[in-house]
């Protein structure tokens, strides 16, 4: 059975961990399982026992955090799809290494930009470039994605996974008035969430005291 994940690989489960294929990038619904609550323990896991769903949930997680990286260091969104699935064969190698579950995300930063840090040097020889300006350039580019960098990852990562308890509404909410460039009118959001027009300012600042609470839990007020 296959899973799919936006800005994931298509993963089929043979035994008891599922073997990725490469493929284009698809979508997937916007409305999470059962598994999307859950720990980063309990998914890791789940995905060692085989449970198909806690892998698309693992992925679907840090879909977003792992694309972002090369596109922060200036690669092509093909490229960066590239390193994603390269990032995921390896959270796939070694699943069952991983000690810190809750620590996951600060791995799969290093890995990522590791892969990046390689693909740049690869670029950089096949163009024929000279082994100490490859070094040179490697390093400038490796250093691209700065500490500042790598905590805004961090504090996105937070951000994501603090609206994952959020009702529906209050997802679809949110990336309607916030996500989207521009915002939709509040006509808009009313007609597609079937409220009425006057209610979505109350409803937002609801869902908004929501999302500030779950981040208050993640520790991520005043980072």
């Amino acid at each position: 059975m296959l899973v799919r994940a936006r800005h994931g690989v298509p993963v089929r489960f043979t035994g008891r961990m599922p073997v990725p294929r490469f493929a284009p990038l698809p979508k997937i619904s916007s409305k999470p399982g059962a598994e999307a609550s859950a720990s980063n323990a309990r998914l890791v896991k789940d995905c060692l026992n085989g449970k198909e769903e806690a892998w698309q949930a693992l992925i679907d997680r840090y879909k977003n955090l792992i694309f972002s990286i090369p596109l922060k260091y200036g690669l092509s969104a093909d490229n960066a799809a590239e390193i994603f699935q390269s990032v995921c064969l390896s959270l796939l190698s070694e699943l069952g290494k991983i000690r810190d579950p809750q620590a996951l995300p600060a791995w799969l930063i290093q890995v990522t930009a590791r892969r990046c840090a390689d693909w740049r040097r690869e670029q950089m020889q096949f163009i024929g470039a000279e082994e100490e300006e490859l070094e040179t350039h490697v390093e400038k580019r490796s250093q691209e994605l700065s500490a500042q960098q790598v905590r805004g990852a961090e504090l996105e990562q937070m951000l994501r996974e603090a609206q994952v308890p959020l009702s529906p509404q209050c997802r679809r909410l949110i990336e309607m008035l916030f996500y989207e460039s521009p915002a939709r009118p509040y006509e808009e959001v009313a007609a597609e969430l079937g409220l009425a027009t006057g209610s979505i300012g109350f409803t937002r600042q609801k869902c908004l005291e929501y999302l500030r609470r779950n981040l208050e839990k993640a520790g991520f007020m005043g980072r």
